[in-house]
């Protein structure tokens, strides 16, 4: 029941709880059941929500889903800002619940900070979507340096409809560097047998190279020699430098393990040098492309929302 006492509600007190928590400028104002929604939407309808359904929609989906998520959470934002301020510019009579004290403010804040809301952000970066920067050259032309890009972490989970293929572009943890991650480009699963001859590689017994293409190769003016390869997911360049030493290499790929390449051959350390990658160690794949900036050429607009393939 309220107190007996009148204590108008502070527009510019409700405003800045909003600010801290949303919802928390609604409980100051005595709106339990308001506060508690807008604090609920904020944290698991926007960013969680979306996302999770963005990610089961086809790759072009998820920027602007993405996007929206944001636009929808500064929006109910700045709903509950403004409602808070509103509702406690009208109640000049009220009179407060034994539950609305200070220190029931602050217990809120901060259970909601690092329980609620810093829970629902893990699970959406650990589980769900995480944003990562490329800051080599060792994927051009497919994965620029200075491309932030979304990958998928649904991988390697329990119950996780996306299996890693070949030609997926995946973010795993560097087998030398446990605190770094690389990204490269899955050629081999578990057993498959990989050999690199000369500027072609061969998956099974396969050649990779020029599969459905009308021409493998083309020269580029001082870039080198693209050659076109194929895997599970579809065709995509790589890059040789022109006039570089033949490779030659032949691995069987151990179980539980992947043998990955740079799309950027001669730049590129990946398996040929650190070796094939436990399976456990791969925490997503590459997605779609959200910012892109060249420190020569500024935003390379015709990257924004480019989905990799």
């Amino acid at each position: 029941m309220p107190n007996n006492a009148i204590s108008p509600r502070k527009p510019a007190l409700a405003l800045a709880l909003s600010a801290m928590l949303p919802g928390l400028g609604q409980l100051y104002n005595g709106q339990l059941n308001k506060g508690i929604f807008l604090f609920l939407a904020f944290v698991f309808i926007t960013l969680p929500f979306i996302a999770f359904i963005a990610l089961m929609l086809p790759p072009a989906w998820l920027l602007p889903l993405l996007v929206l998520s944001l636009a929808a959470t500064l929006g109910l934002y700045v709903f509950a800002l403004y409602d808070a301020w509103k509702v406690a510019r009208q109640r000049a009579d009220y009179r407060p619940y034994p539950w609305q004290q200070p220190a029931i403010y602050v217990s809120l804040l901060l259970f909601g900070y690092l329980s609620v809301l810093g829970g629902a952000t893990h699970y959406v970066r650990g589980e769900l979507i995480e944003s990562f920067y490329i800051p080599s050259e060792s994927m051009r032309p497919n994965v620029l340096r200075g491309d932030l890009l979304f990958a998928d972490k649904r991988v390697n989970c329990a119950g996780c409809k996306r299996q890693i293929r070949r030609g997926d572009i995946a973010v795993f943890v560097y087998p030398n560097n446990r605190t770094m991650l690389y990204i490269k480009r899955i050629i081999g699963l578990p057993g498959d047998e990989i050999r690199i001859q000369s500027h072609e590689v061969f998956v099974n017994g396969k050649s990779i190279s020029g599969a459905d293409n009308d021409s493998s190769t083309h020269e580029t003016g001082g870039d080198g020699r693209y050659l076109y390869e194929r895997g599970e997911t579809g065709g995509y360049a790589v890059l040789w430098r022109a006039g570089n030493e033949a490779e030659e290499l032949s691995i069987t790929v151990p179980e539980g393990e992947v043998f990955v390449l740079g799309d950027n051959r001669d730049a590129a350390r990946d398996s040929r040098i650190f070796g094939t990658v436990p399976l456990r160690d791969v925490v997503g794949l590459a997605r779609q492309v959200w910012f892109s900036y060249s420190p020569e050429t500024g935003v390379r607009w015709n990257r924004l929302g480019k989905v990799l393939e």
